[in-house]
């Protein structure tokens, strides 16, 4: 279980029932912003927000008791409220935004409020240009179908449980590592994955080196005798440091960890993995496309280095319905 009491005191609000502490969001819908919304409303808070526009997200987000707005309206807003969250995305001259600055409020960036959320717990961290929303929700499925347990906030709505957040009493957070506004760097992996490291937002970092940069800097907060895992191949990929570092490749037997004898199957693919001390036989993937293959070798690299067990990693897998970026 996250450490609550750690993070009320950061915050200043009560993390026990009766005792209502007032969270406020503005861009909610987000996917990053819903899971962290998620997070304080199961946590018995009172949690409300504004958005542009409604969405799939923001109706469920309804749906579960949580006020959302779609005007901005300082009428609309909550003005005694604890904690006021924002995302990067919203414009610094947003009406709501301004009000809560300039009125004393503790406004805080969502990145900043993941980073505090995860301090005190063991943290697996997925980072990439591409990749990371699916391999993100493959090792939450893994971690939660197996029964070893996790709290996720994921950048996608996983199929298998229709929501990007996942909670357990287990403290270990499974996390999409954004690299947008360098927001991954806030984050304390114990175990690391590096997916990708194609040019991408470039308005942020200017040149692909400097995102690169901030790669290689993500890779060195994992903690010490902490475990990164990288996608084999990538361009500056051997800057990429930690006291533990394994390799995975979707079949490159020069890698750490691979998959071999892949096959088709059903609109999906059987194949084996071989890890860095064993062979796991037989895996089934029920979805398309080979980089879902190579994105489950990842998953189970994961799943094996916390001790899950074989079988229930190869049942984890063939149960896994995938996921979608936009709702």
């Amino acid at each position: 279980m996250i450490d609550k009491n750690k993070i009320e005191k950061e915050f200043g609000f009560p993390f026990v029932k009766g005792q209502e502490g007032v969270v406020y969001f503005i861009g909610i819908g987000g996917i990053g912003m819903s899971a962290i919304a998620k997070f304080f409303h199961k946590a018995g808070l009172k949690v409300s927000g504004y958005d542009k526009t409604a969405t799939a997200l923001t109706k469920e987000l309804e749906a579960a008791g949580i006020a959302v707005h779609y005007e901005e309206n300082l009428q609309l807003i909550p003005t005694k409220v604890d904690l006021v969250v924002y995302t990067p995305a919203i414009p610094a001259e947003q009406a709501e935004l301004v009000f809560y600055r300039e009125n004393g409020y503790k406004v805080i960036k969502r990145s900043d409020v993941l980073q505090l959320i995860t301090d005190s717990s063991f943290n697996i961290c997925i980072a990439g240009t591409h990749g990371k929303t699916t391999t993100t929700t493959m090792v939450a499925h893994l971690l939660t179908s197996s029964g070893f347990g996790c709290n996720a906030f994921l950048g996608g709505i996983s199929a298998n449980y229709a929501t990007n957040f996942l909670s357990s009493k287990r403290n270990l957070c499974v996390v999409e590592a954004d690299e947008y506004d360098r927001s991954f760097l806030k984050l304390n992996p114990d175990m690391a994955v590096v997916t990708a490291m194609d040019a991408d937002h470039l308005d942020i970092y200017g040149t692909t080196e400097a995102m690169e940069d901030a790669f290689i800097d993500f890779a060195a907060k994992v903690q010490k005798g902490g475990l990164l895992l990288k996608k084999f191949g990538l361009k500056r990929g051997k800057e990429l440091k930690a006291d533990n570092v394994l390799s995975y490749s979707l079949q490159n037997e020069s890698a750490d960890i691979y998959a071999a004898n892949i096959r088709l199957a059903g609109g999906g693919y059987e194949f084996d993995v071989m890890l860095k001390d064993k062979l796991l036989t037989d895996v089934k993937l029920n979805m398309g496309g080979m980089h879902n293959v190579e994105n489950a070798v990842a998953a189970i690299a994961v799943a094996d280095s916390l001790g899950i067990e074989a079988e229930s990693i190869k049942t984890a897998v063939e149960s896994f319905k995938g996921g979608k970026e936009k709702v």
